[in-house]
């Protein structure tokens, strides 16, 4: 007794335990899932609808397109004996007896020659009474016989067109009754256009529409039947039972008489689908058109058996859907777990890692956290990673502060560097001048190094750095007198963006120093431009100086020379530090590249990221 009160203990303390779980299926499996399977109930019966009047559709023309072949081989064999002379030959008026029973002759043998076609089961000929052979029944009628048809009239308001008929019991005195439909044309002398000498009737028996129709069975409630063109039943099949289209809903004209709106429809496209009412049941009425006559070939089912076909379909879907789900939702638990189980092993191992790098003590001063070693272990874990994180983002600042301080050591290097040149020029200007030229030079000066220095900040406009290059190039005109010119050409709107300060200062400087003044005649041009491309700013600088060797060239990029020129400038330094510089601004992708050749000039890009003035 204790043993199994202890088992239902355990299992009621289970079941508490997966509560959460259990409350996760109803919310995330088995509430989903109903409603899935309610929308794709709904879904399926409308796809089905879909198919099945889409199937019907299809059948339908193919039976249709089978009809019209046959009524096709009909017309034919019509408009063949209508054409033929012989028939309008022996239709004409003979007074000699001989004459008109090689007329009987002649007619009997045309009936046969076009009751050679299987599918045309009798030719008659309708003519005047008064000829002796207009009354033999067999192939030849009296034309008086043509008023008990209700489709004469049609006929004669045709002309010498083609009429169709519906479906009609036969009385043949040499068969009996035999249920047809004919195709009517009237026969005119030809002659005298306006005199009527006959009608050409040509009975084809009804099999040949039964077994084409008897074929389309959608429905165990409804059958396929033709309407003519005006809606009329020309040939309906029996039901299930033997009754007539119709018998089950208790009205053949509520069954085969489709409503105004229907037939409207209908009598304006060759085919579709339109939807009903026959007492309580929805009906989808499917149809084509036979081409040669014009009729209907209409099919109906009921959406109440395309529901039935729905239900036994979504049955099984349903029991396999809920299985598949239920196995799913295992499946899933499991990986849960094994993720679970995965995590917490990977977690005690960082624990036993900082164990061993830090001692038990780091583990023992949090034994006093509540909730278990679970907990302990997780609030552990998270106070690692936190450390981490913030060991991680104090090496990326002290990074960052080591680059700006490279950077601004760079840029300090340039200033002296233009010093000691600027009070060179301003010694040998006060030598070789009047005082008065010492005045200039020392106000372009001033504004040189009010330019570069920009109020501590290192980065300047483009329009303060083409400023400063013309400054510059202005101070070396006083400087060297008469041996070089130069352009500054610059893109509207630039004056926005941003670039490092003193990039274009070094790069003519080394055009100047290092390019013009070291050919022969010391004379030159020195061509600054600025220009957006592909989203960067590029900035030019060419010269038409001695140039240098493209190896040493990319030299100068990679790495500061060693030593300075004789004339105490470090050009190669210049480069390297410019190029730096604007890989610590703009990346890695962005720098200076050089395209010069020896004797053909030296042509410096710098390529910077397109940075808007804030």
């Amino acid at each position: 007794m204790k043993k199994a009160w202890a088992y239902l203990i355990g299992l009621s303390q289970g079941i508490l335990s997966a509560k959460n779980w259990l409350l996760a299926y109803a919310l995330l499996i088995l509430l989903p899932v109903s409603i899935m399977l309610g929308t794709f109930y709904q879904r399926s019966n409308d796809v089905l609808e879909k198919e099945v009047t889409r199937t019907m559709q299809l059948t339908l023309k193919q039976a249709g397109m089978n009809l019209t072949y046959k009524l096709n081989h009909i017309r034919d064999s019509s408009n063949s004996v209508f054409m033929n002379q012989i028939l309008y030959d022996n239709l004409l008026q003979k007074d000699k007896i001989t004459d008109q029973l090689g007329q009987i002759r002649e007619l009997r043998n045309l009936a046969e020659t076009a009751q050679e076609n299987e599918d045309i089961f009798r030719l008659r000929f309708f003519v005047e009474a008064s000829r002796m052979y207009g009354g033999d029944r067999i192939n030849l009628y009296p034309l008086a016989d043509m008023d008990q048809y209700p489709w004469y009239e049609a006929v004669k308001e045709a002309g010498g067109g083609i009429v169709w008929t519906g479906v009609y019991p036969e009385i043949y005195n040499d068969y009996g009754e035999k249920k047809i439909f004919s195709a009517a044309r009237l026969l005119r002398n030809p002659r005298d256009y306006e005199e009527i000498v006959g009608v050409l009737v040509m009975d084809v028996s009804e099999t040949l529409v039964q077994e084409i129709v008897s074929e389309l069975q959608f429905s165990e409630k409804y059958a396929p039947y033709l309407l003519d063109g005006r809606g009329r039943l020309i040939y309906g099949t029996a039901g299930p039972d033997g009754e007539e289209p119709g018998a089950e809903a208790g009205s053949e004209q509520e069954m085969n008489q489709l409503p105004e709106d229907v037939l409207s429809a209908i009598s304006h496209s060759e085919e579709g689908v339109v939807k009903r009412t026959i007492g309580r049941d929805n009906v989808n009425v499917v149809y084509t058109t036979v081409g040669t006559t014009g009729w209907k070939l209409v099919a109906q089912v009921s959406e109440a058996e395309i529901s039935h076909r729905a239900t036994a379909l979504g049955q099984f879907t349903s029991i396999a859907t809920l299985a598949g789900i239920t196995v799913m939702f295992l499946v899933l638990v499991f990986v849960l777990l094994m993720f679970m189980i995965q995590g917490v092993q990977r977690r005690v191992q960082m624990i036993l890692r900082m164990i061993r790098k830090e001692g038990i003590g780091w583990l023992e001063e949090r034994r006093s956290m509540p909730d278990g070693d679970f907990r302990l272990l997780e609030r552990s874990v998270d106070h690692l990673i936190h450390k981490v994180n913030n060991l991680v983002e104090e090496s990326y600042q002290a990074k960052i502060q080591e680059r700006e301080a490279q950077l601004r050591t760079l840029q300090a290097q340039i200033n002296p560097h233009f010093l000691y040149n600027a009070l060179d020029m301003i010694n040998w200007s006060a030598i070789s001048h009047n005082a008065e030229d010492t005045s200039e030079m020392i106000e372009a000066l001033a504004q040189y190094f009010r330019l570069s220095l920009n109020k501590g900040r290192d980065n300047v406009s483009i329009e303060d750095e083409l400023e400063l290059a013309r400054v510059f190039l202005e101070i070396q005109q006083n400087r060297f007198p008469s041996t070089f010119t130069f352009s500054i050409q610059a893109e509207p709107g630039l004056e926005s963006y941003i670039i490092p300060k003193l990039t274009l200062q070094p790069l003519v400087e080394n055009a100047l120093l290092h390019g013009i003044r070291k050919t022969r005649s010391k004379q030159g041009t020195i061509e600054i431009s600025v220009r957006l491309e592909n989203g960067d700013v590029v900035l030019t600088v060419a010269d038409d100086g001695i140039g240098m060797d493209p190896k040493q060239a990319n030299r100068l990029l990679l790495e500061p020379a060693a030593g300075q020129q004789a004339d105490g400038m470090d050009g190669s330094f210049g480069l390297y530090n410019v190029h730096e510089r604007i890989r610590y601004f703009a990346g890695n992708r962005y720098g200076l590249s050089i395209e010069t050749e020896p004797g053909a000039g030296t042509v410096v890009r710098v390529s910077v990221k397109a940075v808007i003035k804030k």
